[in-house]
């Protein structure tokens, strides 16, 4: 399997961000770390290997990025104002950074955004942020409401990236032409989660799938066989 270490200097972010990549071809997905996870949680937890097929046959390009979450979310030395807007500079560091060198390396216009558990925020705050960018959303025991990392402080910048808040009104035509799964297992600790953002994507008439697979937990077991499946249903 072809991999490739990237590391630069964000602008964005005022410092250095580390990078897997894996393949040199195929439809761009960008695969978000766990809860403060480094860019190469998904190689040592085994995830890339089990999405190996998809790479080496050319399908897909997989981007690893470094998360921020330590920085941001869940750095409770700082005050909550600044941990929110800290992960809207990681948005930023995305969308003006990354995704122009995915474009510019692959050619594809929109992506695929992926990640597990925490991970699975990150994919879906992304997609529904940036719907125009992203083909594919695919949340796997994901959360879709932030603020239980604010210490009931809240303000704009958390607001636009509480997926459960924003998304109600967000009325960009691009969402309903995204492919969205929520994956959740019978017993994962995150079912409710997906069953409440279920429920909102409904409620708008937005299609997706709710996965929920029976006798699973919040674990790697789980989601190392469903981001192959959903990649196989792109």
């Amino acid at each position: 399997m072809i991999e490739n270490y990237v590391q630069w200097y964000a602008p964005s972010l005022n410092r250095q961000i580390d990078m897997l990549v894996y393949g040199d071809r195929g439809y761009p997905l960008i695969l978000f770390p766990t809860s403060m996870g480094k860019y190469y949680e998904s190689k040592d937890q085994g995830l890339i290997d089990a999405i190996a097929w998809f790479i080496d046959n050319g399908l897909v390009k997989v981007y690893c990025p470094d998360s921020v979450d330590a920085w941001s979310w869940y750095n409770k030395q700082i005050a909550p104002v600044e941990r929110a807007y800290n992960h809207t500079r990681y948005n930023a560091m995305l969308y003006e950074e990354l995704l122009p060198r995915i474009r510019q390396e692959t050619s594809y216009e929109r992506i695929a955004v992926a990640g597990c558990s925490f991970g699975g925020y990150h994919a879906a705050n992304f997609a529904f942020r940036y719907p125009a960018a992203v083909s594919y959303l695919f949340s796997l025991s994901g959360v879709f409401d932030i603020r239980f990392r604010m210490d009931g402080y809240y303000d704009d910048n958390v607001f636009y990236n509480n997926p459960v808040d924003f998304v109600p009104n967000n009325n960009d035509p691009a969402l309903w032409e995204m492919g969205i799964i929520l994956g959740t297992g019978e017993y994962d600790i995150c079912l409710q989660d997906n069953e409440n953002f279920s429920r909102i994507l409904s409620a708008k008439h937005i299609q997706h799938w709710l996965d929920i697979r029976p006798q699973a937990r919040h674990d790697w077991p789980l989601w190392k066989v469903q981001l192959p499946h959903y990649l196989s249903l792109m």
